[in-house]
C-alpha cells in the first residue's frame, strides 16, 4: 500500500517515521507492505526525523491526489476548507482512500464525503479526530454495535482538563494556567478553539453521528467554553464534592437528541473527575451494556499518529469500517431536543452581607420553580457594604426557569456581580 502524507508537522512527521522506522512490524500487522512514496509540507528542507530520499515531494498538497505511485491519501493539513477539503474529494473522486485527523472538516463534510468515499468503493476514516489516542469511534462504531446508545458524554479538550486540573490542584487562576499550558504547548497562541468549547463541540458531533445514525449537527449544540470558571468555582465545588470538568455530553430521548458542551460539576473520584491534566475520556451509556469509559491521550504526535496509523493498518487488512458505522445515505436529520431540560445547578453569587439577602435570592428561586439543596458562604462582612461569595445549589429546575432567575437575581440590589451558573451531572 502506497501512502502520500499531507502536511509534516509534529503528527505528520510522526506517521512517517514510524511507517519508516518500524516498517516491517506495521508491515506485519498490515499483512501488506506499507510505504510512504509522497507528501506535501511548506517547507521541503526541514529535518523531520527521516529521510526524504525515495519519497516524491508536492508543494501543492492536492496535487498527491493525481499521483499514480499513490493508494491512501493522509491528509494532517487542517481547517474544514481550502487544501484540507480540495485534498480530500480529489483523492475520493480519483480512487484513493482518506486517512484524517481533522475533526472540524468531518463535522462539517463528513456524511457527503463519506457518501462519496462509499460510491466508490473507497475508504474515509478519521479516528484521529476524536480524542486522539483513544480508539472511541471504533468503540462506538464496532465494539459496540449491539448496543443501544442512550448518552455519550466525555471530557474531549485536553487543553480544557489540563487547565481546570490544574486550577484545582493549586489554587491558581484561569489566566496563570492558560500561560503556562501555552508555555508547554497544550494551548495555542490563540486558545479560543479549545477554551471555548468549539473543539470538543467538533467532536462531539462525529460522536453522536455514529452514536445515533444522524447527520453529524455542529450547529445543534449548545456551547459554552470555561473562561468563566474561577479558582473560587473551584474550590467551592470540591468543597461540595466535586471537580469542574469541561463535559461534552449528546444524549438521546425518544427520538429527540440534545448535545451541549459546557463546564459541569462531576462528583469526586467518579471516572470523569479523575481525568487529569491533558489527558481525554470517553463515557458510553447503553444497554444492554450499562456503561463504559475509556481514557488516554488526546492530542500530541503520539497519541494522533497512533489512531491515523491504526486507520491505514486497517485499510490494508481489509476490516476497515464505514465512518459512520452504516451506510452515509441512511443518516437521518437530527431531531433536535429543546435544550429546556431538567438538571441541578450550582449557582455562585457575590452579594452585599447584609441581612435578608439570602431570603431575597430563595424566594426568586421559588417564583422560578427552583428549590435550594446545599449552601456554602466564604468570608463574612461587617454590614458596611462588604461583598461575601455564596454558592446554592439546587435540586432539578428547567434550564429556562433557571436562566429566568439568573436575571431576575442579577437585578437584586444586593448583588453585585454577574452570576456563575453550572450544571451538576446526573449520576450514572
Amino acid at each position: 500500500m502506497k501512502i502520500a502524507i499531507a502536511g509534516l508537522g509534529t503528527v505528520g512527521a510522526e506517521v512517517a517515521c514510524q511507517l519508516i522506522h518500524h516498517h516491517s512490524t506495521i508491515t506485519s500487522r498490515a499483512g501488506t507492505e506499507m510505504t510512504v512514496t509522497a507528501v506535501s509540507a511548506r517547507n521541503p528542507d526541514r529535518d523531520r526525523g527521516f529521510s526524504m530520499d525515495g519519497i516524491a515531494f508536492e508543494q501543492d498538497p492536492v496535487a498527491l491526489a493525481a499521483r499514480d505511485d499513490v493508494d491512501v491519501v493522509v491528509e494532517l493539513i487542517g481547517g474544514d476548507e481550502g487544501p484540507a477539503l480540495e485534498l480530500i474529494e480529489a483523492a475520493l473522486t480519483a480512487g484513493k482512500s482518506v486517512v484524517t485527523a481533522n475533526k472540524a472538516l468531518l463535522a462539517k463534510h463528513g456524511a457527503r464525503l463519506a457518501a462519496l468515499a462509499e460510491a466508490n468503493n473507497l475508504h474515509l476514516m478519521g479516528e484521529a479526530s476524536v480524542a486522539g489516542g483513544i480508539p472511541s469511534l471504533k468503540m462506538l462504531r464496532e465494539g459496540l454495535a449491539g448496543n443501544r446508545i442512550s448518552r455519550i458524554s466525555g471530557i474531549l479538550n485536553g487543553t480544557c482538563n489540563y487547565i481546570l486540573s490544574t486550577m484545582e490542584t493549586t489554587g491558581r487562576g484561569f489566566d496563570d494556567v492558560l500561560a503556562e499550558a501555552q508555555d508547554l504547548g497544550y494551548a495555542e497562541a490563540d486558545p479560543s478553539f479549545d477554551v471555548d468549547g468549539i473543539d470538543a463541540a467538533h467532536k462531539l458531533a462525529l460522536l453522536g453521528a455514529i452514536g445515533f445514525g444522524t447527520t453529524p449537527d455542529f450547529g445543534g449544540i449548545s456551547i459554552s467554553g470555561i473562561r468563566s470558571v474561577s479558582a473560587l468555582d473551584i474550590s467551592f465545588a470540591e468543597q461540595m464534592g466535586y471537580a469542574i470538568r469541561l463535559l461534552a455530553i449528546v444524549e438521546k430521548h425518544d427520538d429527540q437528541v440534545m448535545s451541549t458542551v459546557q463546564p459541569t460539576l462531576v462528583p469526586l473520584g467518579s471516572g470523569l473527575a479523575n481525568v487529569d491534566g491533558p489527558l481525554n475520556a470517553v463515557e458510553v451509556h447503553g444497554e444492554p451494556l450499562g456503561s463504559v469509559i475509556a481514557m488516554g491521550p488526546g492530542a500530541g504526535a503520539g497519541a494522533t499518529a497512533s489512531a491515523v496509523l491504526a486507520d491505514m493498518i486497517d485499510i490494508a487488512a481489509g476490516r476497515a469500517a464505514l465512518f459512520f458505522g452504516g451506510p452515509a445515505k441512511d443518516l437521518t436529520a437530527p431531531v433536535k431536543a429543546a435544550i429546556d431540560h431538567s438538571s441541578c445547578y450550582y449557582l455562585r453569587l457575590t452579594v452585599v452581607d447584609r441581612p435578608g439577602v439570602l431570603a431575597e435570592i430563595t424566594t426568586v428561586l421559588s417564583e422560578h420553580g427552583a428549590s435550594v439543596d446545599s449552601m456554602l458562604q466564604q468570608g463574612h462582612g461587617d454590614d458596611n457594604g462588604d461583598t461575601v461569595e455564596i454558592v446554592l445549589t439546587t435540586h432539578d429546575v428547567n434550564s429556562s426557569s433557571m436562566t429566568d432567575a439568573i436575571t431576575a437575581i442579577h437585578a437584586l440590589d444586593a448583588v453585585t456581580e454577574t452570576p456563575t451558573a453550572m450544571v451538576i451531572a446526573a449520576s450514572s
